[in-house]
């Protein structure tokens, strides 16, 4: 008998707990919302700009100089460091990114977290490209379903008159 249980322990499935530790990927594009944070929204996007010029530094080894320049080369005019530390200051309310700017320092830091803050703030989701056929398959199904609800509707309709 205790040949069995030896057995069954050796035979232990070492690989259930991974299927109950998975968590589906992220699939819209943003920060989490502790990132932003609370406040006014000039506050919020201070605190974004910030992270993702840390992130940039951190995972691209680019500086703020570094991103400014690569900046200003994008956009054709000047973009300094002092500029990027306004844009991240939550004192300096005078100052604030120009949308452009904002495009630009998306392009030049890959920050595409960035996306997903306004649309976020609207309800709304940014998804990448390669789930755009998913989603419209979604939709046709749904609606497929629509379809065949009314259709199912009107045969018992038309069996209840034929009575």
């Amino acid at each position: 008998m205790g040949g069995a249980c030896e057995l069954a322990m050796a035979q232990r499935d070492n690989h259930t707990g991974e299927l109950f530790d998975w968590t589906p990927p992220q699939v819209g594009v943003g920060y989490v919302d502790d990132v932003a944070g609370r406040g006014t929204l000039d506050a919020q996007i201070s605190r974004l700009l910030a992270r993702a010029l840390r992130d940039a530094g951190d995972n691209k080894r680019l500086s703020r100089s570094d991103v400014a320049a690569a900046m200003a080369r994008e956009l054709g005019r000047a973009v300094s460091k002092d500029i990027l530390d306004k844009w991240t200051s939550e004192a300096s309310n005078s100052n604030r990114i120009p949308l452009d700017a904002f495009i630009a320092l998306i392009k030049v830091t890959d920050a595409t977290e960035l996306l997903g803050f306004i649309p976020g703030l609207m309800g709304f989701v940014v998804v990448s490209e390669e789930y755009e056929d998913l989603i419209i398959k979604i939709k046709i199904a749904e609606h497929r379903a629509q379809i065949d609800a009314w259709e199912a509707s009107i045969d018992a309709k038309s069996k209840g008159r034929r009575r």
